[in-house]
């Protein structure tokens, strides 16, 4: 068994670690993560300029790339075959909602699915961090009833943890995509050259109260497990844009 485990807080994210070495007992486990904090890069793939791979330890690389390329690199260049499954995590914060659309972290799990090998990501609500070894346990779970049971075709999935103790957890949710508000601001700012720059920013304002929602697990001390398709296509949606006879 190889599991190839990412992430997109970087190589020495000390929840990446934790969650390797949870994984030991289930087979032979390979880091390749991004040399550096790639947080928020979503999908993104380095087409224009070329990826250097650096050693840094007994199946440990980084790339100076984003956790997709990690993925890309580790299963083609790296291992010798493909893994037989793919974890990314476990992520310093949530991703609820409409993080999923910019979460490098759980774009690695994606770029796994693509790639026909079954994948999840895993991330720890850190509003009252306790530790990541309660997400790795886990992970170490999920992992074992994947290997054990496999995934649908298309299909990976995104797992986010409670911040809070063991004791605290009250079991898991299988959970549908929330919704995640953001009061999103662009602060414009001067450099002493007298250059404009500028920040996106902005503060998250909670979660819509949705049934079955991630947020609404999380939130509730569950263990939310949303299983997230690759397919984008909004089916309930082609009926009607047929009809407009383009």
């Amino acid at each position: 068994m190889i599991i190839l485990v990412s992430n997109d807080d970087g190589i020495n994210a000390p929840g990446l670690h934790t969650l390797a070495q949870a994984l030991e007992d289930l087979g032979e486990v390979w880091i390749v993560a991004p040399d550096r904090d790639r947080t928020a890069v979503s999908h993104s793939l380095t087409l224009h300029r070329p990826l250097r791979i650096e050693q840094i330890g007994q199946r440990k690389f980084s790339v100076n790339g984003t956790p997709s390329d990690c993925i890309n690199i580790g299963t083609h260049q790296i291992l010798e075959r493909a893994p037989d499954l793919v974890v990314s995590g476990i992520n310093q914060g949530s991703n609820l909602g409409d993080d999923i659309n910019y979460s490098g972290t759980v774009s690695a799990a994606m770029e796994g699915a693509l790639l026909g090998i079954p994948s999840f990501a895993i991330s720890l609500d850190t509003t009252n961090h306790c530790g990541f070894e309660p997400a790795a346990k886990v992970a170490f779970r999920l992992a074992e009833k994947i290997i054990e049971n496999g995934l649908p075709p298309d299909t990976f999935l995104n797992v986010n943890v409670p911040g809070v103790q063991e004791s605290e957890f009250r079991g898991y949710r299988i959970t549908r995509q929330g919704k995640k508000n953001y009061s999103i601001k662009v602060v414009e700012k001067t450099d002493p050259r007298d250059r404009k720059y500028y920040w996106i920013g902005g503060e998250e304002q909670g979660c819509d109260e949705i049934e079955a929602s991630d947020a609404s697990a999380v939130l509730n001390n569950y263990i939310s497990v949303t299983p997230l398709l690759l397919d984008l296509t909004n089916y309930s949606c082609l009926d009607k844009l047929r009809k407009w006879k383009l």
